[in-house]
This record gives structure tokens, C-alpha cells and sequence, in this order.
């Protein structure tokens, strides 16, 4: 608890813009992130810094994948390539729909 109240004499909360998720949301509902983070910054208030990034650093992956979403990418671009492996090889022959050959439409 600080000393002197700086955030609530000014009005402002600096903390909310610290912490990305838990800002106030449009039509009241939470981020998509938000567990995740809540997550974060339950398991590292009050460890500090250092002992933070070392005992939550799976909060944190958690956290930056829902985020960001790398680790989906590399998963969707992997299985493209393996599909155009297949495709290369002739163990694999798309749909037409798939190819933008599509039956012509009335």
C-alpha cells in the first residue's frame, strides 16, 4: 500500500495500462486474453522480477501464445507444407473447391 495515493488524487490508473487484458472492455465483456493474463500476474505478485520470469515462465507462454498466436502459425504452416508434399508426391489430390475451380453458378 503506497505512502501517498498519486493514481486516485489524479484520477488515473497507470496499472491498467500496464496490464493489457484488464483494461475496461467495450460492452463490458472480457478480453480474450484476460484468464491468461490474470493467470500471469497472480503467479508473480509479490516475487519480484527475477524469481517471477523463473517460476511463471509457463503462465507467461500461456499468456504470449494466446496473444500473439505463434505457436498456431507454425502449426498451420507445417501442415500446409506437408500438404503440398503430398500434393507433389500424387498422394494427395485437393478438392476442386479448393483448387478455385468451382461449378459455374446460376
Amino acid at each position: 500500500m503506497p505512502f501517498w495515493g498519486l493514481q486516485k488524487q489524479l484520477g488515473i490508473d497507470v496499472d491498467s495500462w500496464l496490464v493489457r487484458q484488464s483494461m475496461p472492455q467495450p460492452y463490458g465483456q472480457a478480453a480474450v486474453c484476460h484468464a491468461f493474463e490474470r493467470e500471469w500476474v497472480e503467479c508473480g505478485h509479490g516475487l519480484g522480477q527475477t524469481r517471477a520470469r523463473r517460476e511463471c515462465q509457463l503462465e507467461y507462454e500461456d499468456f504470449m501464445e494466446c496473444m500473439n498466436r505463434t505457436k498456431l502459425a507454425k502449426r498451420l504452416r507445417t501442415i500446409l507444407e506437408q500438404r503440398d508434399r503430398m500434393i507433389k508426391e500424387g498422394k494427395y489430390t485437393p478438392p476442386d473447391h479448393h483448387m478455385g475451380k468451382e461449378e459455374p453458378r446460376p
